[in-house]
């Protein structure tokens, strides 16, 4: 694999017949889990609205020239994989596209563009689509904590074992607790987070890469009525939200803890997906006018699962090495706010601009659907390079029981 990657910043941003290129990365508006726009519609549902609109912003490709599906999928029954696919063929892709479904928890979504990715560069294939979707409404009952596991894990002789079910919020409070990132911080970025993503909302910078869905919305006072909505916007951005009022807040893990509900990402509903081809490929079907970008590296890693959100601290220089860039030539970083306690310690650790980090909010404005976050940043990430003129954009998020994964993205 390692031939297919180009090293260095020139020849990272050098055009070549070998890179895989995406086309078309879009999304569903993120909304509260319980409460938001797609509470009541399913994980399969938002994923059709976003292959259904990956062909009709690709009218010139044939559909059947599509041949790997891969979604990341964390809390639903089968990881989604026959729902999945019977929602692809619905909206009108052919059976001999195939389909399947990864599980890297938080950077799910990710794992599924690399995955695409992978098979394009070793040659398997030469079209694909990375995707994600999640319905935390739907699965998150068990606060993806396994409910039927071997007991003899649960009295593992090795921490780290044990440690892969801790509560997500209880790792965050290790990280803040043991690298100093105060309660104030956490709060100061919190809102940040929200003051950013509503600006960009209200200027109208979201609505290229969000995707509307039509679907129902049941009366939860009276379940008889159900109505036909469209949902076309994010729902979970607090426009009034500031450092005092995130103060107020009381920890959410712990009584002498840090976290809270504000501080933390968002419990949501979303899908999104992207095109991707050999760029080789896309000038023989005449589509390199509609390139946006190109995959130029992933790298995972694993962590000590009971501080699991120093994941990007970890993957982000093994990603950098690999590639042989340098970070400070990276223009725009979307680094997943799984809880602002872990990505001021990840931007801090590896010292990073914080005006470069999310500048159109991230998962504590947005939200965070598991399996879709990873596709719903790189939805967000290449809009946002474009209108910087930055070439050079860095995806990276945390993941549960201890990795981080982190991608190189280049803007064209």
């Amino acid at each position: 694999m390692a031939g297919f990657i180009q090293k260095g910043l020139k020849n990272v941003l050098q055009k070549s017949p070998n890179d895989i290129v995406f086309l078309s990365s879009v999304r569903t508006p993120v909304t509260r889990a319980k409460k938001g726009g797609l509470k009541d519609a399913y994980p399969e549902e938002l994923l059709s609205v976003v292959l259904k609109a990956i062909l009709a912003k690709n009218p010139k490709l044939d559909p059947a020239l599509i041949t790997d599906v891969a979604v990341g999928s964390v809390l639903q029954e089968l990881s989604g994989a026959k729902a999945g696919r019977m929602a692809m063929n619905h909206v009108g892709y052919p059976s001999s596209t195939a389909f399947h479904t990864i599980n890297r928890q938080c950077s799910s979504g990710l794992a599924a563009i690399t995955s695409i990715a992978h098979s394009i560069a070793v040659g398997s294939i030469d079209v694909g689509i990375g995707a994600g979707m999640e319905s935390m409404t739907r699965n998150y009952g068990s606060r993806a904590i396994p409910t039927v596991l071997w007991p003899e894990l649960k009295e593992s002789p090795s921490k780290d074992a044990r440690d892969c079910i801790m509560p997500m919020g209880i790792t965050s409070e290790n990280v803040a607790s043991r690298y100093g990132i105060t309660r104030a911080d956490q709060d100061i970025f919190a809102a940040n987070s929200h003051q950013k993503a509503a600006k960009a909302q209200k200027d109208g910078l979201f609505d290229a890469e969000i995707v509307p869905v039509t679907t129902r919305s049941i009366d939860p006072e009276n379940p008889s009525n159900v109505s036909t909505v469209t949902i076309t916007k994010d729902d979970g951005i607090r426009p009034t939200a500031t450092a005092e009022s995130m103060a107020k807040l009381k920890p959410a893990f712990s009584e002498t803890g840090t976290s809270t509900a504000g501080n933390s990402s968002q419990v949501s509903d979303g899908a999104a997906g992207v095109l991707m081809m050999r760029r080789s490929t896309a000038t023989a079907l005449g589509l390199s006018s509609d390139i946006v970008g190109k995959w130029a590296g992933s790298q995972v890693v694993g962590v000590a699962p009971d501080e699991m959100g120093v994941g990007p601290a970890v993957a982000i220089p093994k990603l950098m090495d690999y590639t042989g860039i340098n970070k400070d030539d990276v223009g725009v970083w979307e680094i997943n706010e799984a809880f602002a306690s872990q990505a001021l310690y990840s931007v801090r650790k590896l010292g990073i601009d914080e005006a470069k980090v999310n500048p159109k909010g991230g998962a504590i404005a947005l939200g965070h659907p598991l399996g879709a976050t990873g596709a719903r940043q790189l939805a967000t990430l290449l809009p946002e390079m474009e209108r910087q003129g930055k070439e050079v954009g860095v995806v990276s998020m945390c993941v549960g029981t201890g990795m981080g994964m982190a991608s190189l993205i280049i803007r064209e």
